[in-house]
């Protein structure tokens, strides 16, 4: 079996092909008009009355389009096209009966059909990959002509060329949908800034202005209270600012390296020491060695703890459990509080920039938190995700990506 064999399914994912599920069920979708306009000309070129494309997968064969029959699944086992589809060579059978190779196959044999005129012409890649075949066949025995030959195998490479061109079309459009979802995501970042900046600057002038007036009056009796009123507020936004810049670079650098979960977790608690005094939470973890950039996930567990402490429940202390463990896609973090909770409603959205929760008690923030936890895991080739604890709080899981 040769390497292209042994990943067969990845490299037909990697071409835009459905392939199987876990459960070995592949969704199929309807052929396009392009392979259904070339399905139907190899019928009237070779003159049989069924033809089809057929793409077979490391344990099955089904059909990205037919002529003169309904598409089906059938086993690689037992498909007639992947006997010899590897070759690269048509195959050409007048009574496929006779031929020791498809005697006793279960589409020759009657168990499933009684095929005897068939032709099946490789679909092969400019770098020599076989992706099936494009394939006649009849009931009974039959001949093609060398130019009906010449002719499937012209409409076979037309065949690469559309599965290509469709998988390429496919792709920019994805990328566009991205594009466009990336600009409305800008266009609300850029409004949510400029909303939370305007309203702090707005005050800071308010008070310059009354200070200017005060020092003209000659009354500087409040010029302290409003230098620090000024401050307090500039120093708001720059840490606004500040959070904004971190949001932007996160991903930019990655760094892997091996790094231990009870460690990262050690340095955390150092940071927040005051926090956790103050609200005398009880946080607990264990220990698990992954690859991963340690800088963007110590951030990344630094901001879930913080959020874990700083939205806890009236009078209740926060309880913090943090585990890991290897998942089926790489190594898994799971930060389980008993705080407010978020409802289900708002566990994607929070994920967005600068998005906060209107709650009552809910101290202010710039809403980037868990934004920046997401883009973390995104960066790492995993992801974030939100759940309920079953009592109250919240679970955070994060999952870090084959590579980790």
């Amino acid at each position: 079996m040769t390497v292209n064999e042994m990943v067969r399914d990845a490299v037909l994912a990697g071409t835009g092909l459905p392939i199987p599920g876990p459960e070995g069920h592949v969704e199929v979708p309807a052929a396009s008009e392009r392979l259904q306009n070339l399905v139907e000309l190899a019928r009237t070129v070779c003159g049989q009355p069924v033809t089809a494309i057929n793409i077979i997968t490391e344990d099955l064969q089904y059909q990205a389009a037919t002529a003169g029959m309904e598409p089906y699944l059938c086993t690689r086992e037992d498909s007639m096209c992947a006997v010899g589809f590897l070759s690269g060579e048509p195959t050409v059978l007048e009574d496929a009966s006779l031929d020791p190779r498809y005697r006793d196959n279960p589409y020759v044999d009657g168990r499933r059909s009684s095929v005897r005129f068939y032709a099946s012409i490789p679909l092969v890649t400019n770098d020599g990959f076989v992706l099936g075949t494009l394939c006649a066949g009849a009931g009974e025995a039959g001949r093609l002509s060398g130019e009906q030959l010449r002719g499937l195998e012209t409409l076979a490479a037309q065949i690469v060329d559309v599965l290509q061109l469709e998988h390429r079309a496919r792709r920019l459009a994805d990328a566009l949908a991205e594009a466009e979802r990336s600009n409305t995501l800008l266009a609300e970042f850029a409004g949510r800034i400029s909303h939370d900046l305007r309203n702090p600057l707005t005050s800071i002038l308010g008070f310059v202005e009354l200070g200017e007036m005060d020092a003209e009056a000659g009354d500087d009796a409040r010029l302290p209270e409003y230098l620090g009123i000024v401050g307090r507020t500039g120093r708001r936004m720059l840490s606004m600012v500040e959070d904004v810049l971190a949001f932007a670079t996160i991903g930019g650098d990655l760094r892997p390296a091996k790094v231990s979960l009870a460690d990262l977790v050690q340095e955390v608690m150092v940071d927040l020491a005051a926090a956790v005094d103050e609200s005398r939470a009880s946080v607990n973890w264990g220990d698990l060695t992954f690859t991963a950039d340690p800088v963007q996930t110590r951030v990344l567990l630094q901001n879930v703890i913080h959020n874990a402490l700083t939205y806890r429940r009236p009078g209740v202390p926060p309880v913090i459990h943090i585990t890991g463990h290897r998942g089926e896609d790489g190594a898994v973090l799971r930060v389980v509080d008993n705080g407010k909770g978020i409802a289900a409603a708002d566990r994607e959205r929070v994920l967005d920039p600068l998005v906060r929760l209107d709650r009552q008690g809910d101290p202010p923030g710039s809403g980037l938190g868990l934004a920046t936890c997401a883009r973390i895991a995104a960066a790492a080739g995993g992801r974030l995700e939100l759940g309920g604890a079953p009592d109250s709080g919240t679970i955070v899981t994060i999952n870090l990506g084959p590579d980790s």
